[in-house]
């Protein structure tokens, strides 16, 4: 592993088996799981509304999607987790293993509890208490902890060392929101062909280029190697799994793997709030924008028309583009380019100062807005 101040070149020297390894261990599973789906009948059968595919489509997309990243996990802690000088470049350029541990059985639990709702059914009510407990262990192993101090800091209040206890009173809603928000965004994006898995590997790629910057800039920040290696593993977990789930797909996810990528992209947004720069906190959440506005949308659609916000519809942004007779595959291209165009936002904060961020993503949500609002898509009529 290069020490700070290496090139990008020995950046990519370094980690390049994580994204190799979570990319090929999610291709070769993907088909493994999509013929055990069949075999046992783990399939998503069509209907005449949510479900408009016209045969029944296997399930276990997410396990496969969950042992690519598994498995680039595990090439991370083989190669980076010593923090030995001789191993890694830099003394300090190791993984928190007391993070990594709650990081990973976070992301499990959370991709079980999915996989037991595709094949049995688990209640919202269990669901929303099993995400509260995993944002609780994760706050435990010390991520999240923090996260009121980069606002807190921008605005210029100091919490006194005595007061520590506040400052993790104060972050924890904020942890378990973001938490619990990412999951249900991502799940609820899963409703076409590729369209959870590519805006998501695209989502993926925006942390990693934040986090490649962070690591070359030369200040040592805490967590670096997290950064790094996670969006790396759940980037080629999501792109192997794609290759089969691309319109018209062979296999679903389901909610194994939409939960499962939606833990990831919250642990990430919370990985960049510990840098304690307030920018970079603000980066991690555009690049993210795009799962967030369309359950935005939906639950405004279902506010206006009386409907209870947990009940599915046909509100989300892609299904209002199908339903105006754009074909799958375009539809499926127009989020990519949306979801690459909030990752560009996110880098913005790379090259300008924090108050022309705030100004660049204030005008990026008005102009959503007024974008969402002159396409008629809040209207339930």
């Amino acid at each position: 592993m290069p020490e700070n101040h290496a090139t990008f070149g020995e950046l990519i020297a370094a980690y390049w088996p994580v994204l190799a390894a979570a990319f090929g261990i999610s291709a070769i599973m993907t088909p493994v799981c999509r013929r055990f789906a069949l075999a046992h009948k783990i399939v998503d059968r069509p209907d005449d509304y949510l479900k408009p595919h016209h045969k029944p489509i296997a399930y276990l997309g997410g396990v496969a999607i969950f042992a690519g990243w598994a498995a680039g996990l595990a090439v991370a802690v083989w190669l980076y987790a010593t923090g030995d000088e001789s191993a890694t470049g830099s003394a300090q350029a190791s993984m928190d293993m007391t993070m990594m541990i709650g990081i990973g059985i976070a992301a499990t639990l959370t991709m079980a509890v999915g996989l037991l709702d595709d094949v049995r059914h688990v209640s919202p009510v269990v669901r929303l208490l099993v995400t509260l407990s995993l944002g609780i262990l994760l706050v435990v192993c010390g991520l999240g902890d923090d996260f009121v101090l980069v606002f807190a800091r921008q605005l210029g209040l100091t919490f006194l060392p005595e007061s520590r206890w506040l400052a993790l009173v104060l972050s924890m809603p904020l942890t378990l929101f973001i938490i619990m928000g990412a999951c249900n965004a991502t799940n609820v994006l899963d409703g076409l062909d590729g369209l959870c898995a590519g805006v998501l590997g695209i989502s993926f790629v925006g942390f990693l280029g934040l986090a490649c910057y962070l690591h070359l800039a030369g200040d040592w920040q805490p967590h670096d190697v997290q950064r790094v290696v996670l969006p790396l593993a759940a980037m080629g977990g999501a792109f192997g799994f794609l290759l089969y789930n691309r319109h018209p797909a062979a296999i679903f996810m389901g909610d194994a793997g939409s939960m499962f990528l939606g833990i990831n992209a919250a642990i990430l947004i919370l990985l960049f709030a510990e840098t304690a720069v307030f920018k970079f906190a603000l980066a991690g959440l555009m690049v993210f924008a795009l799962p967030v506005v369309d359950m935005s949308l939906a639950m405004v659609r279902r506010k206006r028309a009386g409907k209870p916000m947990m009940q599915g519809d046909r509100s989300h942004f892609y299904d209002q583009l199908v339903d105006r007779g754009y074909p799958v595959p375009k539809v499926v291209s127009i989020a990519y380019g949306l979801a690459g165009g909030y990752v560009l936002l996110g880098w913005s904060a790379v090259a300008l100062p924090t108050v022309w961020v705030v100004v660049l993503y204030v005008a990026a949500g008005a102009a959503t807005v007024a974008v969402i609002v002159r396409a008629k898509m809040i209207r339930t009529d």
